[in-house]
């Protein structure tokens, strides 16, 4: 009895803390990771599917030291930086941070126009109503509000898991190149590499790092609830790469296995699924497509909005009235505003426009990860919470992974 009044209480208390680190991952799987994980399954099958191992394990290790960070501290990752480095030096992160967010937020209302065309609706009208729906959800409502309706959101991807087994794979195949390293010979194919540095930086991205730290400030999560926080990061981090997993297994039992090597957009995914997988399998894949990018077009200039407050020392939260956060809510708004409005232009250069936004994260995520490893091994800071031996030790490899990977993807760049 006690053993079952044990789990009982720890399942209450992880589900009071449930939302953070499952909406901050799923939000990952937004319209460019689709784009990423659906040309890896079109372009090279099943054979990247071991990526989704290694990627898991370096998402929880970066999103755990957040979580800690933001229970033992109660302050953002922004505010810290700015406490322990400066004004300047978090000045020219906000401002890299603002532009990267940007791009992405461009390309979120672009799945929005894209997943809104296959149901033959124009962007001229799905994109403006979107972001409206978008700026009203977060304006007007509070943050317990806004969370509920992030948490079904996440729950909608899903729809990626059906339309993968859908797709009829050869699941004997897709187990075994999950757990099976690749090949020596395929390292000298520049579009494999490629590839595989694209799918590793489209799941860290550094607004992941501030927006999880800071909206679990917002609700309030103490120590006391750090093994239940925790927990919730684990958790999500699980569920966004197997979503990933089942695009990309999707996307190899159609597209790659009927010719199909190259995709535009992950609204051609969709499209070009339809004939081959059935008419669900596209229904499916195109409402995911539009979920996943409505649900980032309302977290991305969000966690933007809380970056550049918290670094500035401005009031921010979704619990303060807009004449409390002025700031706040009138730079999301902007961001919105923007974003929407850039995509309504005819033959605007998106493509561009996106490797740009890459290039700056690259720059920028390294520059994060370091941050958070001198603030997390602060004894001052963080007391008995730092990390031990082991953790920095596949922390620190991680970053340096990272750091590797976003340098090849910044010289991709301009190199593209």
């Amino acid at each position: 009895m006690t053993s079952w009044r044990r789990w009982r209480t720890s399942l209450i208390l992880f589900l009071a803390v449930l939302g953070p680190g499952f909406i901050t991952a799923n939000v990952d799987n937004d319209a460019g990771g689709i784009l990423t994980y659906s040309q890896a399954g079109a372009q090279f099958g099943y054979t990247l599917l071991w990526t989704m191992i290694p990627i898991t394990l370096a998402l929880i290790i970066v999103q755990e030291m957040c979580a800690r960070m933001g229970v033992v501290t109660g302050k953002g990752l922004s505010d810290l930086i700015r406490e322990e480095f400066g004004l300047r030096m978090t000045f020219v992160m906000m401002i890299l941070l603002v532009v990267v967010n940007f791009g992405n937020v461009i390309a979120e209302f672009s799945g929005i126009a894209g997943s809104m065309q296959l149901f033959h609706i124009s962007k001229y009208a799905s994109v403006p109503a979107c972001a409206f729906l978008v700026w009203v959800l977060v304006v007007k409502g509070d943050y317990k509000s806004v969370e509920k309706v992030f948490l079904i959101a996440s729950v909608f991807y899903i729809a990626y898991i059906v339309a993968g087994v859908l797709s009829g794979p050869d699941w004997h195949l897709a187990m075994v190149e999950t757990v099976k390293l690749p090949a020596r010979g395929v390292w000298h194919d520049k579009l494999y590499v490629y590839m595989t540095v694209g799918i590793i930086g489209t799941t860290i991205s550094p607004w992941m790092q501030f927006y999880l730290q800071s909206t679990i400030v917002e609700k309030g999560i103490t120590v006391r609830q750090y093994k239940a926080s925790r927990l919730d990061v684990i958790v999500g981090s699980f569920f966004t790469d197997l979503v990933a997993w089942f695009i990309v297994v999707a996307c190899a039992a159609t597209l790659f296995t009927h010719g199909i090597r190259n995709i535009a957009d992950p609204a051609d995914a969709a499209g070009a699924m339809k004939p081959l997988a059935g008419q669900y399998a596209f229904i499916l894949f195109a409402a995911g497509l539009f979920n996943a990018s409505l649900f980032a077009a309302s977290i991305l200039p969000l966690s933007t909005a809380y970056t550049v407050c918290e670094g500035l020392g401005l009031e921010s939260g979704l619990d303060k009235s807009f004449k409390e956060a002025r700031f706040f809510y009138w730079f999301y708004t902007l961001l919105l505003a923007a974003a929407a409005g850039i995509v309504l232009i005819p033959n605007f250069p998106l493509v561009k426009f996106s490797i740009l936004s890459q290039v700056l994260n690259g720059v920028l995520l390294p520059i994060v990860l370091i941050f958070m490893l001198r603030l997390i091994n602060k004894h001052e800071l963080m007391g008995k919470y730092t990390n031990s031996r082991w953790f920095n030790a596949m922390a620190w490899l991680t970053t340096i992974i990272v750091i590797v990977l976003s340098g090849v993807m910044v010289w991709n760049g301009f190199h593209a």
